[in-house]
């Protein structure tokens, strides 16, 4: 991985939260690779989708407009969103079932497809043989 700027990252959702709303949760090389102009910062509209569900079960309060979060994620320089394709279904059927969570097997299995890095402090992806930036 070249730690020297130009990594393509997709930014799990919590470290897209973080960055919003309290960056100095964030790893140093997280903040650091996140202001490094060089990378391209991307969010998954898994993500997006994740956060809708907190925020309409009581477990994450933010507005609930798709606006804020967008205007938000620019503001953290996310560029793109990767839509769901098949390809990342394919990837994810190739998961070792180690982490439980939908969403965050989706978000590694989109990163591996696409030939990204994932943005995690989740210990249970950290498990997978692929590398997980923190």
């Amino acid at each position: 991985m070249n730690r020297g700027g130009d990594l393509k990252l997709l930014l799990d959702t919590h470290v897209l939260l973080w960055a919003i709303d309290n960056p100095n949760l964030l790893s140093r090389r997280v903040q650091k690779a996140l202001l490094d102009g060089a990378n391209e910062l991307h969010a998954s509209v898994v993500s997006l989708w994740e956060i809708r569900l907190k925020v309409e079960a009581g477990k994450l309060a933010m507005p609930s407009d798709a606006g804020f979060l967008e205007d938000n994620f620019r503001k953290v320089g996310v560029k793109r969103y990767l839509p769901l394709e098949l390809l990342h279904i394919h990837q994810l059927v190739k998961l070792p079932l180690i982490h439980k969570d939908p969403f965050d097997r989706i978000l590694l299995a989109q990163a591996l497809a696409e030939g990204w890095t994932l943005v995690s402090k989740d210990a249970n992806l950290a498990k997978y043989p692929q590398k997980v930036f923190w």
